[in-house]
């Protein structure tokens, strides 16, 4: 959450001439609703469903065509959806951002239903932090690189995943080719 997944899978999406999905938007566009009424009219539990149902769809669709996926802050974060996520054959990438940032970051929005205060939110990272290490790939985000262009963290998110990718033994279960 607040991790600017949205912001660097465009960026990402665009330098690749790839695809891009934000998860959250597909969701919400599925519902007819905002996530915090869906959180509201059915609870977490029917939100990660939906969630669920269209991460399928979407991984679905990136079998068919190469594409960047933004997931909403919980969703690697359901072993569930993590067990899919690591083997469906694409690169899972943690942006590693100081939770001290996020706390700013997130503290400014208004519509994240989870974010409740610090206390909960330092709580909540904490339980899915182990869950974010399992990704392929993680790249550290500074704290303070806010001034920094979306466009040059991707070209640095980017030449992280290219380096990983170089190394084949590292990553068996990459089923589609990654231009180098």
């Amino acid at each position: 959450m607040g991790s600017g997944k949205t912001t660097l899978g465009r960026c990402l999406a665009a330098r690749l001439g790839w695809h891009f999905c934000d998860l959250d938007e597909r969701i919400e566009a599925a519902a007819g609703l905002p996530i915090p009424e869906i959180f509201a009219r059915r609870g977490e539990a029917g939100f990660r469903a939906l969630e669920r149902e269209q991460l399928e769809l979407v991984l679905g669709a990136a079998a068919r065509r190469r594409m960047v996926v933004a997931l909403g802050g919980g969703t690697f974060a359901q072993p569930s959806n993590c067990e899919r996520l690591l083997a469906a054959g694409g690169v899972v990438v943690f942006l590693d951002v100081p939770l001290e940032e996020l706390l700013l970051r997130c503290a400014q929005v208004t519509n994240r239903p989870l974010f409740r205060d610090e206390a909960s939110f330092r709580e909540l990272h904490a339980r899915r932090l182990p869950f974010y290490r399992r990704a392929h790939l993680t790249v550290p985000m500074a704290s303070g690189e806010t001034g920094v262009s979306p466009e040059l963290l991707a070209d640095r998110v980017l030449d992280q995943i290219y380096q990983w990718v170089a190394r084949p033994a590292a990553h068996p279960h990459l089923s589609t080719p990654f231009p180098l």
